[in-house]
């Protein structure tokens, strides 16, 4: 598999948190996601540059949602997995699969 298809880490997270939300997959709730799954304190800045380096690679889609009344009239963006997202992901899931295929019990000592 060449290098240049494999997923860091942290896109993984983030597209995983994307893809579990489905349709409520907005800034802060993928931030409370990626944070309780790293058990880390993301900045805003942090998550927004992740989430812009997704789209501009292909991997999400970013999309205006109405206005919303509680929040003063601003708009949420929401962000989807497109098909190369969705497909960076399972090769990413079975490409880690098989790295651990052969171990039995992982004991580091």
């Amino acid at each position: 598999m060449p290098e240049r298809d494999l997923l860091s880490l942290w896109e993984e997270v983030y597209l995983l948190s994307i893809w579990e939300l489905k349709d409520g997959a907005y800034g802060v709730a993928i931030k409370k996601l990626v944070s309780r799954k790293t058990r880390r304190i993301l900045s805003y800045g942090g998550l927004y540059f992740m989430l812009a380096q997704l789209v501009k690679k292909g991997l999400a889609v970013k999309t205006e949602g109405e206005p919303s009344p509680q929040r003063g009239g601003r708009r949420k963006y929401f962000y989807t997995l497109t098909d190369k997202g969705k497909k960076a992901l399972r090769t990413s899931f079975e490409f880690q699969r098989s790295l651990w295929r052969d171990v039995k019990e992982p004991v580091f000592d």
